[in-house]
């Protein structure tokens, strides 16, 4: 919608206002020469003390007076300006390129359509949180992302028809469903992150959700057994907090936020910058979604863009999968152009990313604020592109069904790879400073193994759980045929991580233990052994805390199972 449409200044750009100082590197706000209007996008209000006093309506929402105008605040000046250095002369900073200033203008790119702002001024800034939509999270979230740990983002997007235009795509009157999930993890240091996208014809259980309905009240929606993914959100007046719990019931990962984009968001974002990047390995002519492209590579927005991630019949097997690799190429394609320097150093495309971005999400409401927006786009502004996998949950086809339609988790890779993102460990190679150390640690896993009858082992439970070292006992001798193995009750002290003791001449045995137990070489600690109840040497086995019960292996893998489909972002794949 064009600036008259918004209600803004006539004929004028907002982009057009924010000038690149070259002494600087920073934006400048340059207003235009009347005096009784600003430039500065957004609803008119007679007066900063009005914006103040405006009263909220039932949907948070500011109700202010559009008709009167508003006083223009003057241009900042610069904070702390140099001394001058001898000779009458002011020392210069070195200046920073245009790109990197660019990505501290933004707080961060829109990572997975989130918005990036920092172009300052509080009209706008107003303007924004004006624009944003927010639902309550009802518990369901870990309370907010911190800069200390991981963060973990729920994107949802919708079939609700809702929107300009999107009413010709049929089912006008739905409520809408979990059309499109992703669980965005991004890793404690920032260095690399996973995409998870969850197929929407994926049977599981919903649980029970507490929810706040749209009049304030309260209300237990009642769960379903055995239900479609995509009936977590919309059906039965779900909101994007029954989605929530339904992912952690899955995954055991509980979302910081969560964000609701429709169809108007992958319109209006692909169009703010320019057009997303996209490959076909073949004709498609979908009269469903509405997509006619020609193979080869193409670069598409609006409608076309929507076209391309709604179509499923012409790509691949024509299901719901193929349609989410098609969705996580073009993710991926979205994500380069929001972190290249044509778009971050384009105040143009910037304004208009914050603008689509603020109009066509809802957030939760622990996020609905620009500055908890920037603050969370800084933190994903740091992630590497190289270092981003699309994944989707393994899946095998419904048994209970003869004409397959739904799929369940397959649960022997899904396992792993829901544990890989609990632990942090990145599904891509990521350079890591602890190289050689890791490399030695990794090295102690290598070597022969001694049979399972020669392992001499005593165990102790520093896991805080009763009876975990008799279990373990049990299954080492009469499940892996560990005869010589004892247990001899609690350790000193609990432990978090459980650890194998051993001597050098006793490595043979450990690694075998270890290749039993799912032991990382990291659990293993060389050094002396000790005595068994018959005065034998003996490794020393201490269960911790990650001990989840005899048979189960304890690390987490290193590396994703194989035959899970992933895709890394920074890389192009035409579709087939």
């Amino acid at each position: 919608m064009d600036a008259q449409g918004r209600g803004r200044a006539e004929n004028i750009d907002p982009a057009d206002q924010w000038v690149l100082n070259p002494n600087t590197g920073d934006y400048e706000l340059r207003l235009s020469p009347s005096a009784g209007q600003s430039a500065v996008p957004g609803p008119r209000r007679s007066s900063r003390s009005s914006t103040r006093q405006g009263a909220r309506g039932r949907d948070g929402r500011r109700d202010e007076p559009r008709d009167e105008q508003r006083e223009v605040p003057p241009q900042r000046r610069r904070r702390n300006p140099q001394p001058e250095a001898a000779g009458g002369r002011r020392k210069q900073k070195p200046r920073k390129s245009k790109g990197k200033k660019a990505l501290m203008w933004t707080g961060g790119s829109l990572a997975l359509v989130l918005v990036a702002v920092g172009v300052g001024g509080y009209v706008y800034y107003q303007h924004l949180n004006d624009n944003i939509n927010s639902i309550a999270d009802d518990g369901a979230s870990t309370g907010g992302f911190s800069k200390d740990r991981a963060i973990n983002i729920l994107v949802m997007g919708t079939d609700k028809r809702s929107g300009e235009g999107n009413e010709k795509y049929g089912d006008k009157g739905s409520v809408g469903h979990a059309d499109t999930t992703i669980l965005l993890h991004v890793s404690k240091d920032r260095t690399n992150a996973t995409a998870l996208s969850i197929p929407r014809d994926m049977i599981t259980d919903i649980p029970d959700c507490p929810t706040t309905m749209k009049d304030g009240s309260k209300k237990t929606i009642t769960g379903t057994k055995g239900a479609r993914f995509n009936e977590s959100l919309g059906q039965s007046e779900r909101t994007p907090s029954c989605t929530m719990r339904t992912v952690t019931e899955i995954t055991g990962i509980v979302p910081d936020h969560f964000m609701v984009a429709d169809f108007n968001a992958v319109k209006t974002l692909s169009s703010a910058v320019g057009g997303v990047d996209v490959c076909l390995a073949k004709d498609i002519d979908d009269p469903d979604s509405h997509l006619n492209l020609p193979a080869g590579k193409h670069t598409i927005e609006g409608e076309e863009a929507l076209a391309f991630v709604r179509t499923r019949h012409s790509v691949g097997t024509g299901g719901d999968l193929s349609r989410i690799e098609l969705q996580q190429q073009f993710l991926s394609s979205l994500m380069r152009k929001l972190k290249s320097n044509d778009t971050l150093t384009s105040p143009s495309k910037m304004i208009k990313l914050a603008e689509a971005g603020t109009e066509a999400l809802t957030v939760d409401s622990k996020i609905a604020d620009i500055m908890k927006l920037r603050d969370l786009g800084m933190e994903l502004g740091k992630l590497d592109m190289k270092n981003l996998s699309f994944a989707t949950v393994p899946v095998v086809d419904n048994p209970a069904e003869k004409v397959h339609t739904t799929v369940v988790v397959d649960k022997a890779k899904a396992d792993p790879l829901f544990s890989m993102m609990r632990a942090d460990e990145s599904l891509t190679a990521v350079k890591k400073k602890e190289k050689k150390e890791k490399a030695a640690v990794a090295a102690r896993l290598k070597g022969s193994k001694s049979d399972a009858s020669e392992v001499r082992v005593n165990i102790y439970n520093g896991s805080g759980k009763t009876g975990a070292a008799q279990a373990t006992l049990t299954y080492l001798q009469n499940t892996e045929g560990m005869s010589k193995a004892s247990q001899l009750g609690n350790a000193p002290s609990d432990l978090k991580k459980t650890t194998l003791e051993y001597a050098p001449d006793q490595a043979d045995q450990a690694r075998r233990l270890a290749d039993v137990m799912g032991l990382s070489g990291s659990a293993m600690k060389p050094g002396k052994s000790e005595k068994n109840s018959q005065g034998l040497p003996a490794i020393k086995l201490t269960l911790g805390s990650d001990f989840k019960g005899a048979g189960v292996p304890i690390s987490t893998p290193s590396k994703a199972p194989e035959g899970i489909q992933k895709v890394e972002a920074d890389k192009t794949v035409c579709a087939k």
